[in-house]
């Protein structure tokens, strides 16, 4: 009994010290790098005479469908969707044309990255199927690039089009019909190609077609084209530029807000700051007296009136060509009061002026009531402007480094339209040394016309963060600026009116020219950083990209090291 436990014990032990003579992880081999393979096609791709509804695909291995509704783009573009089966993971695609299609016409789908394989995800690039409904498959191309007319980079998914020019096409064809071809950036290019056209006169247009109906809509897209036809084939390298138009005004029935303000709202981004529309309110023949100024981040102007016992009031607005009568019903509402809010309430940057925001429109201001002092209760002398339009009263004076200051508003310093004063209002505000400032003194060359707007942005180019204008100086001096990563962009105002002016489509009128420096610089505090900026050189978004792409791996590259 003893021999048999001893053998049983010996061969327990035995059978471990092979079991750890054989650990270790199992591995999968290498990975898989190798995109899908279309093994076999129904009807073959590239056929002619195609006079089915149903094309099946074959590839080696199991294929998943990602943002197909993204990445698919058929050319010419169909009024109804295919339908793509299956949704799962399989080895084949099949997808039904519901559509009539076009006689003596090459349809291209351009899958994109949509086929990718099941295990790894790797991406059969920019896979098409085509198939022509007459006897050739058309052959022709056009290659373009697309900018943004005002950002500093372009929208990703951007649709390019070409409307045939024939005795049917009317500029109004791009707001109601679908275009002839079709491509798209996708996500990752600024550039575009149009394979499989034919020879003819066309229309090229881009669109960020927010709706991915194909058709362009001024509220939403924003919209790229060329002022003339081109004509296929050609050589040239086409570039368009993208803008968000502004729309003609159109105005809709008001909103009572409050028992004395009104909101009017309006259609699409306006820029009434040069230009309000006239608003006029009436109490049957009445005129009312009212102010109109901007609601804050909406797309509505705020009508303000003095409270009236009536149950219906009617408005009339008007701006050039446009007008608009309305009559509506108005009842008792709480009425707005003056409300005072500092927009700096402790420190404040040399270049920044103290400003005041209000609820309610201010119509009075008793100098004699505020004062400004600094930390030795010395007067500071200080001017003001006020902003009807935001309803925001601003304070210029002249700061000194590390020193304080105190406004202070004694009752009646401010009266609103409603003659509502304000009560006591106290305002501490102070100031940073001058080195903890930079300056930049910006050289332009080969500047090609005056006047021209030069900003300052962050580094994506959505902030203005300082900004000058020269009528012939091409030196511009930007001081006692914080400490930051700077983009120059520069504007050719040709109008003179000091803004920026987008384009419009039916006026064949481009925006205003606008100039990206193609480098970010950064300021540091207690620096003076001279640049010179050569507008010859345009702004080249792909380099941007890779100048991004390595200093993000520079960084990582230190994080790492660290």
């Amino acid at each position: 009994m003893l021999k048999n436990t001893l053998k049983y014990i010996a061969f327990i032990i035995l059978i471990s010290m092979i079991s750890c003579a054989k650990r270790g992880s199992i591995t999968g081999g290498l990975k898989d790098t190798l995109a899908p393979v279309l093994v076999s096609s129904f009807p073959k791709n590239f056929t002619t005479d195609f006079k089915g509804n149903t094309i099946t695909l074959n590839f080696d291995e199991y294929i998943k469908l990602k943002n197909t509704n993204k990445q698919l783009i058929i050319s010419p573009p169909l009024k109804n969707e295919p339908l793509i089966t299956p949704q799962s993971v399989s080895k084949f695609i099949k997808i039904e044309l519901r559509d009539t299609l076009l006689p003596n016409t090459t349809y291209s789908l351009n899958f994109g990255q949509a086929i990718q394989d099941n295990n790894e995800g790797n991406a059969l690039n920019q896979f098409k199927y085509i198939f022509s409904t007459g006897s050739h498959i058309d052959s022709l191309k056009l290659n373009g690039k697309i900018k943004d007319a005002y950002g500093k980079y372009v929208d990703n998914f951007v649709s390019v089009m070409l409307y045939e020019v024939n005795d049917k096409f009317k500029d109004s064809t791009i707001y109601k019909e679908f275009p002839r071809y079709i491509t798209n950036t996708l996500d990752s290019m600024r550039t575009f190609q149009f394979e499989n056209l034919k020879e003819g006169k066309y229309l090229l247009v881009a669109l960020k077609d927010k709706g991915s109906n194909n058709k362009f809509n001024p509220k939403d897209d924003k919209i790229g084209f060329l002022k003339n036809y081109i004509t296929i084939p050609t050589d040239t390298v086409y570039e368009l530029e993208l803008f968000k138009e502004t729309l003609p005004l159109k105005a809709f029935k008001p909103i009572q807000a409050s028992g004395n303000r009104l909101y009017l709202p309006y259609d699409g981004k306006q820029n009434f700051k040069n230009s309000k529309p006239k608003v006029v309110l009436k109490n049957g023949n009445e005129v009312l007296e009212t102010i109109i100024t901007q609601f804050p981040k909406k797309d509505s102007l705020q009508v303000w009136y003095k409270p009236i016992k009536a149950d219906s009031l009617s408005m009339e607005v008007e701006k050039g060509d446009y007008k608009k009568r309305f009559s509506f019903k108005i009842k008792a509402l709480k009425k707005d009061t003056l409300n005072i809010k500092a927009v700096q309430n402790g420190q404040i940057n040399f270049r920044e002026r103290f400003t005041l925001e209000t609820e309610t429109p201010l119509v009075k201001f008793d100098n004699s009531k505020i004062r400004l002092v600094n930390k030795d209760s010395v007067a500071v002398p200080y001017t003001t402007e006020y902003d009807e339009f935001d309803q925001k009263l601003y304070f210029d004076f002249k700061k000194e480094p590390l020193d304080k200051y105190s406004f202070t508003f004694l009752p009646g310093a401010l009266t609103d339209f409603y003659e509502k004063t304000n009560d006591t209002l106290s305002y501490k505000l102070s100031t940073k040394e001058y080195a903890d400032y930079g300056n930049i003194i910006l050289t332009l060359k080969n500047v090609k016309r005056f006047p021209i707007i030069v900003e300052l942005t962050n580094k994506k180019g959505d902030v203005v963060l300082a900004e000058g204008y020269s009528e012939g100086a091409t030196t511009l001096e930007f001081n006692l600026l914080q400490p930051d990563v700077f983009t120059v962009r520069i504007i050719y105002d040709d109008n003179k009116n000091k803004q920026y002016d987008t384009g419009n489509f039916l006026e064949k009128k481009y925006s205003e020219e606008v100039f990206y420096n193609q480098e970010e610089f950064d300021v540091r505090a207690n620096w003076d950083r001279n640049e010179t900026i050569d507008l010859g050189i345009p702004f080249n978004p792909e380099v941007e990209k890779k100048q991004d792409d390595k200093k993000k791996k520079e960084a990582e590259k230190k994080r790492k090291a660290f």
